[in-house]
């Protein structure tokens, strides 16, 4: 029987982290595996660490390094044949580790990943960026690449490809899914049963602040990938966008109303393009209009953060979270 490694970062989950470790633990009861849990603390002040230690966990204290060296770090002491990494505020079903049984069974995918959703009582916000990612109608999707909320994997793969990469702030899991489909790996995501995400943003200044931090990381992605389309179109779509607004505030202080709207209505497209790709599929309108604004928001948050990270590099600055 093999056995799995479930390695969860934390940084002050406490509020989260015993709901996440008993979801596990009941997922191991009804797949009869083998399992461990590897809690990797990043310096927490709150009981978090404590309460893991509680339900049986090996907690690994590692303050002041990266989300990717903390899942490395638990993957270095792991002990199982596969490994999942969980984020310390998901709270998967009961069956997720049978379903990832089944899947290794049938030969279906190398990586496995169920989908993430806000539970309702998150703000609507929340739940609207959240439910973007979510499938329409589609039960199993293979992708180039999959978020970390729930990763399950062999360890093989983990090893063949170096693991996470530690110099990046964010964007690990996409790099490490990129390398992981370079490699060959055949990554697919379930869209029923989900996990739910209870570390949803509760109001709108949270919300921007992740949305910022999550976007800080294109400068060092197009280091390492190097200039290529695929990393370099999301970066130029945030700077488009937050010129085009710059340029719809220059002609309305310039008393230019009218070439003003036209800067506002071009920079409007590229949301609305994002928000039909991703809404159009859950024939919700008003999903639609929400995802809308959002994208706007999230296009000028990636604009600041772009320009923030070519500054700290160009003066030599360390790029801090």
């Amino acid at each position: 029987m093999q056995r799995i490694s479930v390695i969860v970062p934390m940084y002050n989950e406490a509020r989260h982290i015993t709901r996440t470790l008993d979801s596990v633990i009941l997922a191991a009861r009804v797949a009869a595996v083998d399992y461990e849990l590897i809690v990797v603390d990043n310096g927490s002040t709150d009981q978090g660490p404590q309460r893991a230690r509680e339900l049986g966990a090996r907690v690994l204290l590692c303050p002041g390094i990266g989300i990717g060296a903390l899942r490395n770090r638990g993957a270095a002491v792991a002990t199982g044949d596969c490994l999942a990494f969980l984020d310390a505020d998901i709270e998967v079903p009961g069956n997720w580790l049978q379903l990832w049984q089944q899947t290794q069974a049938e030969q279906r995918a190398d990586v496995f990943a169920l989908d993430c959703a806000a539970p309702r009582c998150a703000p609507w916000f929340a739940r609207a960026w959240q439910r973007r990612s979510l499938a329409a109608g589609q039960q199993v999707r293979q992708l180039q690449w999959m978020p970390s909320p729930n990763l399950c994997l062999p360890r093989a793969w983990f090893d063949r490809v170096g693991g996470f990469d530690e110099r990046l702030r964010t964007g690990e899991d996409k790099d490490f899914g990129l390398r992981l489909h370079a490699a060959g790996a055949r990554q697919i995501s379930l869209s029923r049963p989900q996990v739910l995400h209870w570390g949803f943003e509760g109001s709108w200044r949270e919300w921007a602040g992740k949305e910022r931090w999550r976007q800080g990381s294109h400068v060092q992605l197009l280091k390492s990938g190097g200039l290529n389309l695929r990393l370099l179109r999301f970066p130029l779509l945030c700077l488009a966008c937050a010129l085009l607004s710059l340029a719809a505030l220059l002609g309305l202080l310039a008393g230019q109303p009218a070439s003003a709207a036209g800067y506002l209505l071009l920079g409007a497209l590229a949301p609305l393009a994002l928000a039909l790709r991703q809404g159009l599929r859950q024939r919700d309108p008003l999903f639609v209009l929400q995802l809308w604004l959002l994208h706007w928001v999230r296009l000028h948050l990636g604009a600041v953060a772009l320009v923030q990270a070519l500054f700290n590099r160009c003066a030599g600055r360390p790029d801090r979270g």
